[in-house]
């Protein structure tokens, strides 16, 4: 068992680091063209690299569509940290 869930674990990272790559392109090729219109810190992108590198997959994807929803005219705006990992 020790075996899959290393396998698992390291599939889950891999997966990870490919939406990171994903972000990466969104900010070299689609963000120049968009201007800048985050109103938080970090920007959207910053915070889905991290909540990603930070939460895994899953996690990481869903707080970082959480955050994009909310960086809107009507919401709020500031220092919006990915929260920490719980144990």
């Amino acid at each position: 068992m020790g075996a899959i869930r290393i396998a698992v674990a390291a599939a889950g990272r891999w997966a990870a680091e490919g939406a990171i790559l994903l972000v990466r392109g969104y900010r070299a090729l689609a963000s120049p063209l968009m201007g800048r219109h985050c109103r938080f810190a970090p920007s959207c992108s910053q915070y889905a690299v991290e909540a990603l590198r930070t939460h895994g997959l899953l996690r990481g994807l869903g707080l970082a569509a959480w955050r994009v929803l909310r960086c809107n005219p009507l919401g709020r705006s500031g220092y919006d940290p990915v929260p920490p990992r719980k144990a």
